[in-house]
């Protein structure tokens, strides 16, 4: 670009965020499960920043005199703006702030001393979307997806007196995963925590552990990734199973297999084991489970035993906390989950907190996994593509070591042109080279003129996803029965989504739409015609566990909420649909 004389970035600049996306933060992960961390959350101060200000003018350098040494005013105050509470996402706590969709600025004063550590990294859990982040006047880099961890090694620029700023932006493009049109709320914020690591020279950066498939359930492979060294001897010890075992290192890695007959792990029993892995100065310790899930034909096998998903789509929302749920949110849905007599629960559609998985570790339950390459992603473009690959790789990295994750999703509903198919075929193969132990899938479309399963990315799955709303959406419900008849898929199928929209404690007769009646008769429809489905359905998984916010559903009745929920927005109240799965769910159990 040519500058002229009254040439001035801050105003003239078009391509602004160019610098700032060519540091971008990619696959940065550190096995962090189990170790000490100190805690950034609490109130930080904000400002909306509409114009994105403070990356044109870089306020981040907080230069307040001129090169004549003369103070000029500044468009930012940092330690006078308002204050919000982190985690939380931004709609959720100030009206004027409910459908904001821009950058929001935060920043925040932090202490540091020296405690021994040689390295200090930053996490910070997740924040949607672009993340642009700033220590001591300077910037650390700049993150894309908005649910996945990112680390940001600060070792060389901490001080006693710190100064943290994180630049959100939530604006809905046509180039990010997901892109500009989607079917929840885009809500925006830091909305996962962000932590404080203190770690020696070399320390583990990446631990993987897992029962080998096909070892009759009598080995365990385990992987580890040294940062900082290229040699030396990993120790892994499982004291409940007398493990004891060095590890190699060389270049920086190494692997190993151990013979141990450990105690399965599945939703019935699941058993988790203190594994203690340790390298020089660092180490983790942590509660893993060890389970075996395989494809054989047309079943899904748990331990080497058929298993039917008996499942359940859930959003990551609460009514007073949006996105950034609670602990107890958590442990409320899976209770009420397993209360319908579900085993299994489709994680949409996007990556939830990693806590999701180590509670289902705890508790006893399987999860789908899913990045959001939703609908009409920009599939030709080769910067989309890199930013949903990161952030498979992020979600991969962040819960291998979950007993309770069997599926990798790596999209939803997209059309089958060849440039789709080129993108995700190659994130389904990305997805299985990284984690071989996993099944892969996607929630896929039936052609919806021959009524059958077309989709030729289910070549490269080994579970096959179909959304279908029959008796809703298409209205002529034998279409199922026929969709069934003309599909050959010769692999595992779970109804991954189907559903009907019904206001809560609403009541009519099975004619009426949004009646809870009419939910609850497109429901019994739907479970008759599983019943008599040919074996490779293999589970189902309703849309969807309690309704949820979304800006596209204006019908007087939706509010701008999905009302296909079988619970209540607060989940409080159980629609006539819900009592219809849990005794369905509840006669396939007890078979």
């Amino acid at each position: 670009m040519e500058k002229t004389g009254n040439f001035q970035e801050g105003i003239h600049l078009v391509e602004y965020e160019k610098k700032y996306r060519a540091k971008l933060i990619q696959n940065s992960g550190i096995s962090d499960y189990g170790r000490e961390k100190e805690s950034l959350d609490g109130f930080w101060n904000y400002a909306i920043d509409q114009y994105d200000t403070c990356l044109r003018q870089k306020w981040f350098e907080e230069i307040y005199e001129n090169e004549n040494g003369l103070e000029y005013p500044m468009d930012f105050s940092f330690d006078t703006w308002e204050r919000m509470r982190v985690p939380s996402c931004w709609n959720t706590q100030k009206e004027l702030l409910h459908l904001y969709e821009g950058t929001i600025v935060y920043t925040r004063r932090f202490k540091y001393k020296n405690h021994g550590e040689d390295r200090v990294f930053i996490k910070i859990g997740a924040a949607n979307y672009q993340s642009v982040v700033f220590v001591n006047k300077q910037h650390m880099g700049t993150h894309l997806g908005g649910d996945t961890p990112f680390f940001i090694e600060v070792t060389d620029v901490l001080q006693k007196d710190n100064r943290i700023i994180i630049a959100v932006n939530n604006t809905r493009r046509r180039t990010n995963v997901p892109c500009e049109n989607t079917d929840w709320f885009n809500y925006g914020g830091i909305h996962r925590s962000v932590e404080i690591l203190r770690l020696p020279k070399a320390f583990i950066q990446d631990f993987k552990i897992n029962l080998q498939r096909g070892s009759d359930f009598k080995k365990i492979d385990a992987a580890v990734c040294i940062n900082g060294s290229e040699s030396g001897t990993a120790k892994l010890s499982i004291p409940q199973l007398g493990v004891n075992a060095e590890i190699p290192i060389t270049g920086g890695k190494g692997r190993i297999t151990i013979d141990a007959a450990p105690r399965l792990w599945d939703v019935e029993n699941p058993t988790l084991y203190d594994v203690h892995i340790a390298f020089e100065n660092d180490s983790i310790t942590e509660k893993i489970g060890f389970r075996e899930i395989t494809v054989n034909g047309e079943d899904i096998l748990l331990n080497g035993k058929k298993i039917f998903l008996r499942g359940i789509c859930t959003h990551e929302e609460s009514v007073e906390n949006g996105r950034a749920v609670t602990e107890e949110e958590i442990r409320t849905n899976y209770r009420l989950a397993k209360e319908m007599n579900c085993n299994f629960m489709r994680l949409a559609h996007y990556p939830h907190t990693e806590k999701a998985a180590q509670i289902a570790d705890e508790i006893g339950m399987l999860l789908w996994e899913e990045i959001p390459v939703y609908w009409a992603i920009e599939f030709d473009n080769p910067a989309t593509y890199a930013d949903a690959e990161n952030q498979l790789q992020e979600l991969i990295h962040r819960d291998y070591n979950r007993a309770s994750v069997i599926i990798w999703s790596v999209g939803n509903e997209n059309e089958d042109t060849n440039s789709r198919l080129t993108f995700m075929s190659k994130l389904a193969k990305t997805a299985k080279t990284t984690d071989p132990s996993r099944l892969i899938s996607a929630a896929c479309l039936y052609d919806l003129h021959q009524y059958k399963i077309l989709d030729r990315l289910c070549a490269h799955v080994d579970v096959i996803g179909i959304n279908e709303y029959f008796g809703w959406y298409n209205p002529d419900f034998s279409q199922l029965l026929r969709l069934f008849e003309n599909s050959n898929p010769n692999k595992p199928v779970i109804i991954s989504e189907f559903g009907a929209c019904a206001m809560p404690h609403m009541r009519g007769t099975k004619d009426e739409l949004f009646t809870e009646d009419k939910q609850l008769h497109v429901f019994q429809q739907q479970i008759e015609a599983f019943k008599a489905a040919p074996p490779y359905l293999s589970g189902v998984s309703p849309w969807i566990f309690f309704d949820f916010r979304c800006p596209r559903r204006t019908n007087v009745l939706q509010g701008y909420y999905n009302r296909k929920g079988l619970l209540s927005p607060d989940k409080k109240h159980k629609k006539l649909a819900f009592y219809a799965m849990q005794e369905f769910y509840g006669d396939l159990n007890n078979q």
